[in-house]
């Protein structure tokens, strides 16, 4: 069973002024095939650090800790050596690339994972079932990547990607982040056609638990102030739903 396993991680982050901040002060994670984490917290708890610096964001530096996918050290690998491996990042804020389209990308990107080009007839059947299922305009695919994109369509664009790579752990940073109730519930059976098909680990990261109605969390973890201050199981999330992070805080 693949496992990505998160040690004492300690992360800091440059600043405008030439200094630095540490942001995950001793993170420890396990996620296995299958499982569902959701990852909470309130603004500023270092929730998106851990997703960019698992996937290898430049702006982000590892101190201490340790962070491997079945026993291999995933901070040693370059960024596209971390999505070979089985990682795949779905952002908060996906990112306009004008000129490529998302046919071209999608196709580029499998042939760069697999190492390989798929099969063309089977490709494009996989592209068309999995844009349908996510109820996208077949025109979407000649569209540029994200540009002009609403907010809706960028965050079904990412779960489109995780369907057609079959990533071993996916990394979701706020995938439900401006998303209205439809929007949502079509995002989240994505990911639930993901979990049923494939079986990746998923690191679900939100604020809220609206999105935690539809993919159901194995394990809920409390980020505050850069570490992991609470977990528990679906109950957690129901009770920070009524109660919020003020508590937390407070320990803190």
């Amino acid at each position: 069973m693949p496992t990505l396993e998160i040690r004492d991680l300690h992360v800091t982050v440059d600043e405008a002024d030439g200094g630095t901040k540490e942001i995950l002060r001793g993170v420890d994670l396990t996620i296995n095939s299958g499982e569902v984490h959701a990852v909470m917290g309130p603004n500023g708890s270092g929730k998106s650090t851990l997703a960019y610096s698992i996937a290898g964001h430049p702006k982000y530096t590892v101190t201490g800790g340790s962070v491997t996918l079945d026993g291999e050290d995933v901070l040693a690998m370059s960024v596209d050596e971390r999505a070979r491996a089985g990682l795949f990042l779905a952002m908060q804020y996906p990112v306009e690339v004008p000129g490529v389209t998302v046919s071209n990308f999608l196709r580029t990107a499998k042939t760069a994972i697999d190492g390989e080009a798929p099969k063309l007839r089977t490709w494009v059947k996989d592209v068309k079932q999995a844009m349908d299922d996510l109820k996208m305009d077949p025109t979407f695919a000649e569209r540029n990547v994200n540009e002009h994109f609403s907010g809706g369509e960028k965050k079904r664009h990412e779960i489109l990607q995780m369907e057609l790579l079959k990533p071993k752990f996916a990394v979701l940073d706020e995938t439900d982040s401006g998303l209205d109730v439809d929007a949502l519930k079509i995002v989240s059976e994505g990911v639930n056609r993901a979990l049923a098909n494939t079986g990746p680990g998923v690191l679900l990261i939100t604020h809220y638990t609206r999105i935690l109605r539809y993919i159901k969390p194995q394990f809920v973890h409390v980020f505050v102030e850069g570490r992991v201050a609470e977990q528990g199981g679906p109950e957690l999330a129901d009770s920070l739903e009524e109660t919020g992070y003020d508590r937390f805080l407070t320990r803190a």
